[in-house]
């Protein structure tokens, strides 16, 4: 086995391989790099080869001796095939000799979570602690496993159903899947502004992102009457995961409980869909010095919806 940097000429075949692995995302996929200014990130992917075919990939970059994974995304760390242990022993004993060999100086890589891999199967976890990884750091996310058999509200919390039950009937309250992503941008900036922050994407990058990856974007926005009072973006990862990654409302309209109609219609979506989980993120307290903080009252309002704690692991080594 043998690492090369990536170059422009293996995009096809390195996205292929993300489709057809078992952990990979869309935040692997070099089409989701592309929305990204020219020049802000300098990456040093890096392509696993057997017998001159990929056998994994490592999206990232080297900053002051240090490969990080990901960068300019959500999740990053090594992607795989349905492997057996030995080669996942393999592939990190090849990661940390490239390592080495090429004067990096510490490797910090987050992979997502289980629940993203098409065969559930910790082999790469374990091969890299027993090579010398460590744990960093560990965030609290929290997902909802779907079932179609099972009533959607019924899991719910009795608060949340009655709110969604009151919801459903009235009729100046509606869901739509739409792409008005100008009705959305200004409640998303309202939003982040009342936590002192700023949205991770512009408006520009969410239009770059819709058209690279257009069937990975969906925007669930509710509206009373015709007021867009609240809205989610939907990055449907993979296969077999949606995640929440933008939540808003607007507050004045709190009084509807827009955010437990619109999660209705998301879990009854992903659910008529075929998907196996809804990811809603991570529950930190951003404020905190620690980063690791949980925040309780985002993580009981999920758990409202039946979701349970998932953890985002980062793992990390000096060599």
């Amino acid at each position: 086995m043998e690492i090369i940097k990536y170059t422009e000429e293996w995009k096809e075949r390195w996205d292929n391989f993300i489709l057809s692995s078992n952990n990979g995302t869309m935040f692997h996929l070099q089409n989701f790099f592309d929305y990204h200014t020219p020049g802000k990130f300098k990456f040093d992917h890096l392509i696993f080869l057997k017998k001159n075919k990929i056998f994994a990939v490592l999206p990232g970059a080297i900053k002051d001796g240090t490969f990080e994974s990901p960068i300019g995304a959500s999740y990053g760390s090594i992607v795989t095939k349905d492997i057996k242990f030995v080669e996942t022993m393999e592939i990190v004993s090849t990661l940390l000799n490239y390592g080495k060999e090429n004067n990096i100086k510490e490797f910090i890589l987050t992979p997502a979570p289980m629940i993203y891999e098409k065969y559930q199967n910790q082999n790469l976890d374990f091969a890299m602690l027993w090579q010398g990884f460590s744990f960093q750091l560990h965030y609290i996310s929290s997902a909802i496993k779907l079932d179609k058999d099972r009533e959607i509200t019924g899991r719910f919390s009795p608060n949340s159903r009655r709110n969604i039950h009151k919801s459903l009937l009235n009729p100046d309250i509606r869901v739509e899947i739409n792409e008005r992503y100008d009705e959305f941008y200004p409640i998303l900036l309202e939003n982040k502004a009342r936590h002192d922050a700023k949205p991770t994407h512009s408006y520009e990058d969410l239009m770059k992102l819709k058209k690279i990856l257009p069937d990975n974007l969906k925007l669930f926005m509710i509206y009373l009457g015709e007021k867009p009072i609240g809205g989610s973006l939907m990055f449907f990862t993979n296969k077999r995961v949606a995640l929440c990654f933008y939540n808003m409302m607007l507050y004045e309209y709190a009084e509807y409980m827009p955010m437990h109609r619109i999660m209705y219609d998301i879990v009854k979506y992903c659910t008529e869909n075929g998907y196996s989980y809804v990811d809603i993120g991570v529950s930190q307290d951003t404020k905190a010095e620690n980063p690791m903080t949980p925040s309780m009252s985002l993580i009981e309002f999920k758990e409202q919806f039946d979701a349970k704690t998932i953890m985002r692991n980062t793992f990390q080594i000096k060599l």
